[in-house]
């Protein structure tokens, strides 16, 4: 599987964006989606998933209620709707793939095998 991120920039605080993830080589229907970032100096860290069916979502704290994960299973996309975004949401942010990942272990990198390049997102104060 091939994951193409996309969407990043640069936008001020409030303002929002949406990343996109395409996956080639493999229907996105078989596979749990998720977004991570990665701010500078600091590990990656979970941000969003979607399983495979698209309905259950799960979010990070800081995300929830301001960031909406989605999936179009038909187009093999998940996409990441930001909203009110703060500087703290500056990271590079990566979309990543996996297929049956246990429940409890959504948030962990280790659990998902696919990877895209990674979008950079920047939210000037």
């Amino acid at each position: 599987v091939q994951l193409q991120a996309s969407g990043g920039g640069l936008v001020q605080t409030g303002g929002f964006l949406r990343l996109s993830c395409v996956a080639s080589g493999r229907t996105l229907s078989r596979l749990d989606m998720a977004w991570f970032r990665q701010a500078p100096g600091k590990e990656r860290e979970f941000v969003a998933v979607t399983r495979k069916s698209g309905g259950y979502t799960y979010y990070a704290d800081p995300v929830k209620g301001r960031f909406i994960i989605s999936r179009d299973n038909a187009k093999n996309t998940a996409d990441l709707q930001m909203n009110s975004l703060k500087p703290e949401d500056t990271a590079v942010y990566y979309c990543a793939a996996g297929s049956s990942i246990i429940l409890s272990n959504v948030r962990s990198m280790n659990a998902y095998h696919y990877w895209g390049q990674g979008t950079q997102v920047t939210v000037s104060s």
